[in-house]
């Protein structure tokens, strides 16, 4: 796997007090934006705006009507910034996504049209309505940010964040992610139907009018591009990186999953861990943070054996298992 993509780019100086008060406050900004249209789902919207300063991508998983795609597109037009929505479907070709050359008849040249990659958030809805090939369109996207085509490179801008839905794998129609698909999302979160209290206020917004038409940004990609610079340089101690190191190794030697975490997964866990800390208010990582985020960055890339999938143990309680009998290091040490 290539080195952290979060290395390139303008670096800052290690952060300060004012830094991460202009962190914190922005992403209030983003969060209360985003509660207007998502209400009740504090920490579906907490880990999105985890995942966007991580420089990662986000899927989310649920049933059809929760607010999937509500929620793409409320933090999408929450930031002023390009954006692109992608809806997958079965005839949905990868040239769609990613571009194509066109030959041009007056310049007697080809002429390259960007596809709907090419935005600083992409949203991709149902993703796994389209098949495995065109699914792989994204793959060099979302871990180099770059695109390919006929033997050129084009660099995506930053920031660049792909926030896909998708239905259950056993809903009609729907082809289930490949592996390398998966791990490329830095988490994975479910939406879930609302309280009464929240459902009775959305009859009350939502039916009117659009509350997605209401909705102004209250940011830019320039700063949220300072915002990521910041996340970057947050100290994590080496007790915590071999924290992190024992959780991902866990899941590979434990008989109950056929697939455990990748590397690529331990990586995606600590820069998830430092934007935790950072919307905490903290230039450092505790090891509950990296606790705190094991279920979303880790479970979606497992699979569990047949003889726990017949014993009808899910893939989160193995993760609970595992995660429970490694040691948590002393963060005073």
């Amino acid at each position: 796997m290539s080195a952290d993509h979060g290395e390139r780019g303008s670096r800052v100086a290690e952060p300060v007090g004012a830094d991460l008060e202009t962190l914190s406050r922005v992403v209030e900004r983003v969060r209360a934006n985003i509660e207007k249209v998502i209400e009740g789902k504090t920490e579906v919207v907490n880990a999105t705006v985890v995942v966007l300063l991580a420089e990662g991508h986000l899927l989310i998983e649920d049933v059809p009507g929760v607010g999937k795609t509500m929620l793409s597109k409320s933090l999408a037009r929450s930031i002023e910034c390009s954006v692109r929505r992608i809806q997958f479907t079965p005839d949905l070709l990868p040239s769609d996504v990613t571009g194509v050359s066109v030959f041009n008849q007056n310049t007697r040249e080809f002429e390259f049209r960007p596809g709907g990659v090419f935005a600083n958030v992409v949203v991709g809805d149902e993703i796994n309505r389209a098949s495995p090939k065109t699914q792989s369109a994204l793959l060099e996207c979302m871990e180099e940010r770059q695109v390919t085509v006929d033997n050129t490179t084009y660099q995506l801008e930053s920031p660049f964040m792909v926030i896909a839905s998708q239905n259950p794998i056993e809903m009609e129609g729907t082809y289930a992610l490949p592996e390398a698909q998966r791990d490329r999302f830095m988490a994975r979160v479910s939406v879930g139907y609302p309280v009464e209290a929240a459902e009775l206020a959305m009859l009350d917004s939502h039916t009117n009018h659009n509350p997605l038409d209401d909705l102004e940004a209250v940011t830019d990609a320039a700063e949220i591009r300072k915002l990521i610079g910041i996340v970057r340089h947050i100290h994590v101690a080496p007790a915590v990186k071999r924290y992190a190191v024992a959780l991902t190794s866990a899941t590979r030697r434990t008989d109950d999953l056929t697939l455990g975490a990748s590397p690529r997964a331990t990586l995606h866990l600590l820069r998830a861990a430092k934007a935790k800390a950072a919307i905490t208010g903290r230039d450092y990582v505790l090891p509950d943070d990296v606790h705190a985020l094991t279920g979303p960055v880790l479970a979606h890339r497992l699979l569990p054996s047949v003889e726990a999938s017949m014993s009808g143990r899910s893939t989160a309680s193995i993760l609970s298992e595992i995660v429970a009998a490694v040691p948590v290091p002393d963060p005073s040490a």
